[in-house]
């Protein structure tokens, strides 16, 4: 049976636990095993561990993101052993698009990635649809590591009325397929968690490319907790921009991420708010509106969207004023 190697950042935790688990009918069906580093047990040595690892997988997974081509291990170790083994034709190397990254014009670049041209999965309307397209890339690989075409399912036992796929049709057909989803309040307290991780690490990486593009300006970024984090901008040592995210809140009965202007611990104020809402295709977040007089305030907002929402608001007055 195959074993696929899960190459990624902790930064990138969350997408991988939802990876593994658009994989679970390929570990069903014995057409794959897994591992990562979060199975390494207490007392084990863990580069030893990851190495014995990296060095027998027949498929190698990069999670790519900012966080893993900045990781020295996973750019400096993991993926050049993974990229040495996929030359020498001992494994397969799947690059997995995570966020938006210059990916390109790294190392493997040249290698075809998933999901379909290498679009990042956070900018996918429906997440589980580009996780799906990951899988597939797996079973076909897995296919080609067993020496088979398609690596072939556990033997179930037959039902009565056994189920037979309908063909696909080669001609023409309608591209109207899409039917109504439905999301549990479950999915959308995991989608404002991640929502929050992805605006922690969009600031913290917008704020360093901002102090590397303007001499004289230095950016601060502070994780106070799970739920907060302080986002500063100085020039010349003077603080010009403050900001704290967080999740949570008393003001109006707030339960979203709010935005406010300055740094508090406290949860009692915001000049914006982002709130998790669902269609019958994907959920999405709006804003109170508070902030955006003058802008469309019914708006669909991605993760992305809504980081640079909450981004604009920081260095706007930056933008308008001389120091």
């Amino acid at each position: 049976m195959p074993t696929v190697f899960f190459s990624y950042s902790h930064a990138d935790e969350a997408l991988r636990d939802q990876l593994e688990k658009q994989l679970a009918m390929l570990k069903r069906q014995n057409v794959i095993d897994t591992w990562h580093d979060r199975r390494i047990g207490a007392g084990e040595n863990v580069h030893q561990v990851i190495d014995d690892h990296i060095n027998t997988a027949d498929i190698i997974l990069l999670l790519v993101s900012a966080d893993f081509l900045a990781s020295d291990y996973c750019y400096d170790v993991e993926m050049k052993r993974a990229l040495d083994r996929h030359a020498s034709g001992e494994a397969i190397v799947i690059p997995v698009i995570l966020r938006a990254c210059d990916w390109q014009h790294s190392p493997f670049g040249a290698l075809r990635a998933t999901p379909r041209d290498g679009k990042p999965i956070s900018q996918w309307p429906d997440i589980d649809e580009a996780f799906l397209q990951v899988a597939q890339a797996v079973r076909e690989a897995a296919g080609r590591a067993s020496g088979s075409q398609a690596a072939p399912p556990q033997a179930a036992i037959p039902s009565p009325h056994p189920y037979v796929p309908t063909p696909a049709p080669s001609g023409p057909r309608s591209s109207n397929l899409r039917v109504a989803k439905t999301f549990t309040q479950r999915d959308k307290d995991q989608f404002q968690i991640e929502t929050f991780e992805y605006l922690a690490k969009f600031f913290e990486n917008s704020l360093a490319e901002l102090a590397a593009r303007n001499p004289g300006l230095e950016g601060a970024f502070r994780r106070v907790d799970a739920n907060r984090f302080f986002a500063t901008v100085y020039k010349d040592g003077k603080d010009v921009a403050r900001a704290t995210v967080y999740i949570g809140g008393s003001s109006f009965g707030h339960s979203g991420i709010a935005y406010v202007a300055g740094q508090t611990t406290q949860s009692s104020s915001m000049n914006e708010s982002l709130t998790v809402h669902a269609d019958d295709q994907a959920l999405y977040l709006t804003s109170m509106g508070m902030a955006m007089i003058g802008r469309q305030t019914d708006q669909k907002l991605s993760q992305e969207g809504a980081a640079e929402l909450y981004w604009s608001m920081l260095i706007e007055p930056l933008q308008r004023a001389r120091y």
